[in-house]
């Protein structure tokens, strides 16, 4: 169970970093997704669950796809 809470901090980090690195802001990303900031900040702080749904729109949002978000997280899946 552990494992999977460090799989998905790294995803959340990545989407953080990848949200940053364009510039955009967590408003910016949330009123793309059409959902308040509050909910979005959740999502990427580890409050609210992420769904595979979700994964994808902000993969989309952020010019990326949700393998390269979950890069990190994969190369620790294949390390065990």
């Amino acid at each position: 169970m552990a494992d999977r809470a460090k799989k998905i901090k790294f995803l959340l980090k990545n989407i953080k970093n990848q949200r940053e690195s364009l510039g955009y802001s967590q408003e910016y990303v949330a009123l793309k997704m059409n959902m308040s900031q509050n909910a979005y900040s959740k999502i990427e702080t580890g409050k609210s669950a992420i769904t595979v749904e979700r994964l994808y729109d902000i993969a989309s949002v952020l010019l990326t796809t949700p393998e390269k978000l979950m890069q990190t997280t994969m190369k620790l899946s294949n390390s065990d």
